[in-house]
């Protein structure tokens, strides 16, 4: 529906209808018997079931199993297969080991109560009530604020845990130890890069968590480092090597600047270090983890392994020796080209490479596109991978595999 199309009210209170038949008997009865539905046999599951129950009830369970699948990936199979969600709330939420981290970061600064804004359907209170700390959920949206509450309930969390439908710029957050504000960052048209158009503002949350004890504000992991709040330590989370968020923490260390990376959790602390000497390239190329990039703290990395930039404006790190690091992969090179698909292609052909792995850094070429062309139908086993980046700003390709 077009944001400019006035919902009536009945069309508003019909998914709550809807969701709200997803609680009884009935319709937990009904979720059972479609989980798992494969969805090219939706059609003909919804047909045989609307023989015996209400075709709304059908339509909003057959939803719910495939927003569960979805859900798998973050929440986990035995969490998600009981919880409730909707499309954004799968869109939008923490992945459950993020929030997991982020919980337990709170629980030992000494945090016992959050008032967490902007709850969505709960994902973070979930986490927080895990970890025995009490929460005020709150979200102004009516399904979404009843997925909270379902999913508290339903986890055995409710006693930990109060959902409340409210605009989150009304609530008094005072009575709470600590303030957690999860700006929607997704309008009609997709992402929200500017933080004053997150709802509500990066500003707001900043005032807001400037009067509190301790604050955390999830914020998009790409925002510039020029709009971060010089009250705030910003941290950046990875999750198995793929950065999932920043937060803005109040109440710690302003200033600092960290890379988290999860599983583990391994933390590195950001010291002020000035950008790395650009160097010849060396026999091993690491590729540090996006939350340290992200982080702008390549620097401390390099400096860990005696290393270098192969450029002054690409996040690739060379050095001669094999340091061991769990915040950059590392690689063996073995040659080096200057870009030309056609040389590639005769050297794969030639070492009978049929694993290909394509990396890029500084490079416009896209890795499936230049796999297609020069390992069109592969033939071996060896494995390779090729870095596409710039070498002393020189269009550059590096081949290698992992090292150690």
């Amino acid at each position: 529906m077009p944001d400019n199309e006035p919902v009536n009210d009945a069309q508003a209170a019909a998914p709550l209808h809807a969701f709200a038949a997803l609680l009884t008997p009935e319709g937990r009865a009904l979720l059972d018997e479609v989980r798992g539905t494969d969805p090219a046999d939706e059609l003909a599951v919804a047909t045989r079931l609307r023989r015996e129950h209400p075709a709304e009830l059908v339509s909003a369970a057959l939803g719910q199993a495939r927003l569960r699948q979805r859900a798998a990936a973050k929440f986990g199979e035995a969490d998600a297969r009981r919880m409730f969600f909707t499309p954004n709330g799968v869109e939008q939420s923490t992945r459950s080991s993020v929030a997991a981290y982020r919980a337990a970061r709170l629980r030992e600064l000494g945090v016992t109560s959050v008032a967490d804004l902007c709850c969505g359907i709960g994902g973070d209170a979930i986490a927080l009530a895990r970890a025995g700390i009490r929460v005020l959920a709150v979200d102004r949206d009516p399904l979404t604020a009843a997925a909270a509450r379902a999913n508290a309930d339903e986890l055995g969390l409710a006693d930990l845990v109060e959902v409340r439908e409210a605009d989150v710029t009304e609530v008094d957050p005072s009575p709470y130890d600590a303030v957690f504000v999860d700006p929607a960052r997704r309008g009609g048209r997709g992402r929200i890069f500017d933080p004053e158009a997150y709802s509500p503002p990066l500003s707001w949350a900043v005032d807001t968590a400037l009067g509190a004890p301790r604050a955390a504000l999830k914020i998009a992991p790409g925002i510039p480092h020029e709009a971060l709040p010089p009250q705030a330590e910003a941290e950046w989370i990875s999750d198995g090597g793929d950065v999932k968020e920043a937060v803005l923490w109040f109440g710690t260390e302003p200033g600092l600047v960290r890379a988290t990376l999860l599983p583990g959790p391994r933390t590195l602390r950001g010291r002020g270090l000035p950008d790395p000497q650009v160097r010849p390239l060396g026999r091993y190329l690491y590729e540090p983890d996006g939350a340290v990039v992200r982080a702008h703290l390549v620097a401390e990395v390099a400096e860990e392994l005696d290393g270098g930039l192969l450029d002054e404006t690409i996040a690739y790190v060379t050095a001669d020796e094999l340091r061991p690091t769990p915040y950059a992969t590392a690689y063996e090179i073995t040659d080096r080209l200057p870009f030309n698909v056609k040389k590639l292609k005769a050297l794969l052909r030639e070492r009978e490479i049929g694993v290909l792995t394509v990396k890029k850094r500084g490079s416009a070429v896209e890795p499936e596109e230049l796999r297609r062309k020069v390992l069109p139908k592969p033939h071996g086993r060896a494995a390779v991978t090729v870095f596409l980046t710039r070498v002393a700003g020189a269009p550059t390709m590096l081949l290698g595999h992992p090292a150690g």
